[in-house]
């Protein structure tokens, strides 16, 4: 995750995080990525049923009940073993996290357990009382998905009517006093309205947008079909920089992130090496110190039957089951040859990744996206888009041509 608006724009310095201590102990939430201890975010799918039938949902979840998910009881013990673990943030998910009944009830129990809990939602079921009893709930931030406007959004995730109910989903939460972004998915079939997200962000006074990159996982696996060649992220990755510094020149404050490609960073990075190279030198600290991909490090998965996953993406791949054992002896357990690997995968990387001099702030981007691609999990990431003189000139201070 990028914070495009703060690193691009904004004054964050690497001061501000040492000030506060690296240890993540006092530090604000936004600046908790740049912790030296990293404790997973943990993304939670209760339950895989959903009421939509996205293209790219990693789950390729249906209106259909689904076997073996937690029971009530396994899921207050689930949420007992995060929080008894240290996880700074549990964020639930799906399918679509509200049709299950007791998400709400999962989600205040979780709070008062001292996690800050973020739910992942299509917000077709958030009315105005359920985005006030989400409040309630202790929820700190809903995320709805809005992969484009109007038809676009529909067709995108099979059901009519679709968009209408995610925009007033947003409108209720804000109106509840609950903190709500958008999340926007680049793919071939909404790339183009990306200047008119950043223009529904202005006109409905949305403080937060993200902009997810394709990992080809579930329904995406077939990327051909939905993924944007390398030279179209590019591009798109540049409209929402010049997007974004727009927004800040015209002091509108909004947080802008990009989100599931690591090679986001050092482009930001030589973008500012041309605009601004002391600011460049303080944002490559701050992005050293997130270290780039965090799966299997500092960010994971339990999905609705418990099995725990390096993140949300490897669905096929368990590190093993929280009811079996508890999530902190299983994320801790380096026996497994995958999770040993992703702690330690520099050595591992294949292709243009293994000599990238960008290494220390991509971490070898996402390596489910390699594994799709080609079958190899330590392959090269068919999402970057930086070019071979770029990732290997001789010095991090050098401006690509």
């Amino acid at each position: 995750m990028l914070d495009v608006a703060r690193l691009l724009c904004g004054d964050l310095k690497a001061s501000e995080v040492l000030r506060h201590g690296r240890n993540g102990g006092s530090m604000p939430r936004e600046l908790l990525r740049f912790g030296q201890i990293k404790k997973p975010v943990v993304v939670w799918n209760v339950s895989r049923r959903c009421n939509l039938h996205c293209l790219h949902c990693y789950t390729e979840s249906k209106d259909r009940p689904y076997p073996n998910e937690l029971s009530h009881s396994e899921a207050e013990d689930l949420i007992g073993q995060l929080s008894d673990f240290g996880v700074p943030v549990l964020l639930l998910s799906g399918g679509e996290p509200l049709y299950r009944s007791d998400t709400l009830e999962l989600a205040s129990y979780a709070s008062g357990k001292g996690l800050r809990v973020v739910l992942s939602t299509n917000g077709t079921l958030i009315s105005a009382e359920v985005a006030r009893d989400i409040k309630k709930a202790g929820v700190s931030y809903v995320g709805v998905s809005l992969d484009g406007l109007g038809q676009v959004h529909d067709r995108f995730c099979g059901v009519k009517g679709t968009f209408q109910k995610s925009l007033a989903a947003i409108g209720h939460c804000r109106e509840a006093g609950v903190k709500v972004g958008l999340r926007f998915t680049l793919t071939r079939y909404n790339y183009h309205q990306v200047e008119d997200i950043f223009q529904l962000v202005e006109e409905r006074g949305i403080d937060r947008v993200c902009f997810y990159h394709l990992v080809y996982a579930g329904r995406a696996k077939n990327r051909d079909r939905v993924a944007l060649a390398p030279a179209e992220t590019r591009q798109l990755v540049d409209l929402i920089f010049q997007k974004t510094q727009d927004l800040y020149h015209r002091g509108l404050e909004k947080e802008v992130l990009t989100v599931d490609n690591h090679a986001d960073a050092p482009y930001l990075h030589m973008r500012l090496l041309k605009e601004d190279p002391v600011r460049a030198e303080e944002v490559y600290k701050l992005l050293q110190w997130n270290g780039g991909n965090n799966s299997g490090i500092a960010i994971g998965c339990v999905d609705e039957r418990g099995d725990v996953h390096p993140d949300q993406f490897w669905r096929g791949y368990s590190l093993g089951n929280v009811r079996d054992r508890s999530f902190g002896d299983i994320w801790m357990d380096t026996s497994d040859p995958l999770m040993a690997g992703l702690k330690d995968r520099k050595p591992l990387l294949e292709g243009r990744c293994s000599g990238c001099r960008f290494l220390d702030i991509c971490n070898g981007n996402f390596r489910v996206r390699a594994e799709a691609a080609v079958g190899r999990v330590w392959a090269s990431d068919p999402g970057c888009y930086l070019t071979d003189q770029e990732i290997t000139a001789a010095s991090p201070t050098e401006v690509a041509p």
